[in-house]
């Protein structure tokens, strides 16, 4: 290469991130090739502490259920509760037990200690209430909304009443049964009730919409957000409920899409209320299209990420990570003609390198893409360096007892 790689390798701190980038991010994306390494969360909880003490960050977002982040949003701004009540009804994907996250959970709510409202920071999910097994009943948010709307407008103008609502939904292990992730008869996304209510939640979050301009000086923003946060996730669980119950070669595909899509609302919500630190696996935040298998199938879907950035363009700015080992999971080091293992020639363990300049640099003549493995490491493509504004690279993960 004609550039030295060394030249365009930064520390992994907020300013030298920040100085990459042609303006100062509404939502600065950090990704991760994979899941539950701490020492990749210690290394987004530092970043996220130097955004807030130098940059005047307030948010931090992160890829666990936007309902359940509501718990720990009112934790860390002076809400009642304990530590490891919050981190256990708090945090989906069974993360809240790793150490870093508890960690950040906890300064958050000691730097809240004392400060005016305007100066608190926030914590938000930005993940559907979904897991791998399936997703959660629309009951909490559909009830939650019309319950908002229903102390606010008249009565005459709402499409239905809570008791219509309740008996549509019938019980929630109808709509969270696990078997239905594999087997599209076993969901009730398409049955009559679920029609039924697919158009009450379009119909409640219309009126939302219209009543907005009587909403915002009736009731706090705080509330017309959790009204809207609602909306969005009743309308987003109905439509992910209508695709599992799909027999279509395409309904993988669709399930990933309105997962991403409920993503990158939830994003552009956060946006709105200020400058955040969003962290999620690399996967769900890039600019180029996804892909991954389940079930033996290819997948390809334009990623939250990539949503976002569409709409943001500037004030949205991707960060990936990037990888060397990972000894305790058989990810042993790269070969030396791979991405990592150029970047593993560098003597430091942890660096920022400016991604546009290193494709450049590259030129027509990219590393061979790695293998992991190991299925939950996912190797950078070294074609997507172009596409994002920065690299993290971490040379070791090591065990963390």
């Amino acid at each position: 290469m004609a550039t030295d790689i060394k030249d365009i390798t930064h520390a992994v701190e907020a300013a030298s991130v920040l100085r990459l980038l042609p303006v100062r991010p509404r939502l600065l994306a950090l990704g991760e090739p994979t899941h539950g390494e701490e020492t990749l969360l210690d290394l987004r909880n530092e970043l996220f502490r130097q955004l807030v003490e130098q940059e005047g960050y307030r948010t931090i977002a992160i890829e666990s259920d936007c309902v359940m982040g509501l718990v720990v949003d009112d934790y860390v701004t002076g809400g009642t509760g304990t530590l490891d009540e919050v981190m256990e009804h708090g945090i989906s994907h069974g993360w809240g037990g790793f150490a870093a996250n508890r960690e950040l959970v906890r300064w958050m709510r000691a730097h809240n200690e004392g400060r005016p409202a305007s100066e608190r920071l926030r914590f938000a999910g930005f993940d559907g209430p979904l897991e791998i097994t399936g997703a959660a009943s629309p009951r909490q948010a559909l009830t939650a909304l019309h319950a908002y709307l229903a102390g606010q407008v008249d009565a005459d103008l709402l499409p239905c009443t809570g008791e219509t609502l309740d008996r549509l939904l019938g019980t929630d292990d109808r709509w969270t049964d696990p078997a239905a992730m594999t087997d599209p008869a076993r969901s009730v996304g398409r049955s009559a009730e679920a029609g039924r209510l697919r158009l009450l939640a379009d119909d409640l979050v219309a009126l939302l919409d219209a009543q907005t301009p009587h909403l915002v000086t009736a009731t706090s923003q705080d509330a017309l957000y959790l009204a809207n946060l609602y909306g969005r996730t009743a309308t987003g669980l109905l439509r992910y409920h209508h695709w599992m119950a799909d027999t279509s070669p395409a309904r993988l595909n669709r399930l990933v899409a309105v997962r991403d899509q409920m993503m990158a609302h939830n994003l552009l919500a956060v946006a709105a209320r200020g400058p955040a630190l969003v962290h999620a696996h690399n996967s769900h935040l890039q600019r180029e299209r996804s892909t991954m298998r389940m079930g033996g199938m290819p997948l390809e879907w334009w990623s939250a990420g990539a949503l976002v950035s569409a709409r943001l363009g500037q004030e949205y700015a991707f960060v990936a990570t990037a990888l060397g080992t990972i000894s305790h999971q058989g990810v042993d080091a790269p070969p030396p003609d791979t991405l990592e293992g150029l970047l593993c020639t560098l003597p430091e363990n942890h660096c920022v390198i400016d991604a546009p300049r290193l494709a450049t640099a590259l030129g027509d003549t990219l590393p061979e893409p790695r293998v992991s493995p190991w299925f939950g490491y996912a190797p950078l493509d070294p074609a997507h360096l172009a596409a994002s504004d920065a690299l993290v690279f971490v040379k070791d993960v090591p065990q963390r007892l």
